[in-house]
């Protein structure tokens, strides 16, 4: 697994890289399965027909955490192909790990920071959907600048949606929820697909999350967001 060296410079990220332990099997799942389900940071488009073998419709997600609703999305969409992101690397080696016990072969993994991936890896046009499922709220308001979702991030990504394509997002945290509605309703190149200021119900096609049920039993409201490109 080639580790990321993005830069020397200190960006504003979206993202902690936490360090949790990982264990002997999910690290064993990053020295041996990574060359087989894993896609290596470089400044270079990825090409995705070639990787998958197959044409297919593709939908990112961006921090997948442990990657079991992703892989459980996979398994029930097999008509499409999934390319997670996330930078926790026990989360990496477990979904590696579930993707070789299910025999699956629709999905492939980067571990890197996804605005380098998107900015550097993947090809204008070629995704159907970007799905974002409880990002970091940054609830602090001196940390605000550290949420993901914002214009320049949404400027970045619209290029590389298809016509057809969404956006969907989802969070526990009120405020946030409330910031990315006013984000994403105020560019110009994104539709609500519920109308305007509109949240969306909960879909079929995004199983419930162990995280999602502990915000729903410490009596967090769960709030969708589902934007055309």
């Amino acid at each position: 697994m080639q580790k990321n060296n993005l830069s020397s410079s200190r960006p504003i990220r979206s993202f902690v890289r936490r360090q949790g332990r990982i264990t002997p099997g999910q690290q064993r799942a990053l020295n041996t399965l990574w060359s087989k389900f894993g896609i290596d940071f470089t400044k270079a488009y990825i090409n995705f027909d070639a990787i998958f073998q197959r044409q297919a419709a593709k939908i990112l997600e961006i921090g997948f955490g442990m990657g079991d609703s992703l892989l459980t999305m996979a398994q029930q969409q097999p008509e499409y192909d999934f390319i997670g992101i996330e930078v926790y690397e026990p989360g990496v080696g477990h979904l590696l790990n579930l993707i070789n016990q299910h025999q699956i072969t629709n999905i492939r993994v980067i571990c890197a920071d996804a605005i380098e991936v998107i900015k550097h890896m993947i090809p204008d046009d070629s995704l159907h959907k970007i799905q974002i499922y409880f990002p970091d709220p940054w609830p602090k308001k001196r940390h605000h600048k550290r949420r993901l979702i914002n214009a320049s991030f949404l400027d970045l990504i619209h290029p590389k949606l298809n016509q057809q394509a969404t956006l969907h997002l989802a969070t526990d945290w009120e405020p946030y929820a409330e910031h990315m509605m006013t984000v994403l309703t105020s560019h110009k190149q994104f539709t609500n697909c519920y109308g305007a200021g509109q949240f969306s119900p909960h879909t079929t096609t995004r199983p419930l999350t162990k995280f999602e049920h502990r915000g729903q039993q410490r009596g967090h409201v769960i709030r969708e967001l589902i934007f055309k490109a």
